[in-house]
């Protein structure tokens, strides 16, 4: 997909920001956890706010700036209760850590993961931390940042949560974490096929219950993408109907060899890397 210019709604992100400026204070007053994601061991919150009707928009792509004009090659769009948290990491520990605690609980809770990425396939962290957050403490060097944009399960489907990570150039670290809590149904939004071949990497398997029955578009055509990602990669499809999707993403194009299925009665699709 082509990119294109960055839309109103981010470039009012900034003014927003500006208008709600984080406090900075060491673990701020009456500042909370979210009770789904466990702060990390001895960070601190150092920003902390909470905004109705604030309108918000979240990149599924990388950020960049071509002739002076931000752009993306995809975005989410909501309005609602935001609530913005910046912890600072106790000192020996990365921004990285961080980040990979906090995903893997909220992969573990059922968040659907829309967006993934690190390091300088994010694009220019000064335009994450300008740009899209509004918190120039998040400014650091592109190779030592990560973003994760997700979906939250049912009951709370309507909240977005974005996780932002960077270790800056004098070494302090953050874990930056946002959540929009929707005023109107945010529908069901689908992975990049990127970001479904690194959650399948780091994860080994897929549990995708989203899925239709029947092999068909759109969750057809990005399974099909994300298996061209790596023409390497050998999975096995599990599921009522893991032989039809099999077949399926065959006639898509995958090597018949790369492709295995297995009946299951678990709704949706289980996808399992064959190292």
């Amino acid at each position: 997909m082509s990119a294109r210019p960055i839309s109103r709604t981010l470039r009012r992100l900034v003014l927003v920001g500006l208008l709600a400026a984080p406090v900075a204070l060491a673990d701020v007053p009456g500042s909370t956890d979210l009770d789904y994601l466990p702060r990390f061991a001895r960070a601190e919150i150092v920003d902390y706010r909470v905004q109705e009707g604030a309108e918000r928009i979240y990149p599924q792509s990388a950020i960049r700036r071509i002739s002076g004009r931000l752009r993306v090659d995809g975005e989410i769009a909501a309005v609602g209760r935001l609530s913005v948290r910046t912890y600072e990491l106790p000192a020996g520990h990365s921004s990285a850590e961080a980040f990979a605690q906090a995903r893997r609980t909220l992969l573990a809770g059922g968040a659907q993961a829309l967006h993934w990425c690190e390091g300088r396939e994010c694009g220019g962290s000064s335009l994450w931390a300008n740009n899209v957050f509004g918190n120039a403490r998040l400014y650091g060097p592109d190779e030592q940042q990560a973003y994760l944009l997700l979906q939250l399960a049912a009951p709370r489907q309507d909240t977005l949560l974005a996780l932002y990570a960077i270790t800056r150039g004098n070494r302090r670290s953050y874990l930056h974490v946002e959540t929009l809590e929707a005023a109107q149904p945010l529908g069901n939004h689908l992975p990049n096929a990127e970001t479904l071949l690194r959650q399948l990497k780091d994860t080994g398997v897929l549990e995708l219950g989203g899925v239709p029955a029947e092999p068909a578009d759109p969750w057809l055509a990005l399974l099909a993408r994300a298996l061209r990602l790596d023409t390497g990669l050998r999975v096995l499809l599990g599921g009522p109907t893991a032989a039809d999707w099999r077949e399926a993403l065959i006639a898509r194009g995958t090597q018949a060899a790369r492709l295995e299925s297995a009946p299951g009665e678990t709704a949706g699709l289980h996808v399992e890397w064959l190292r």
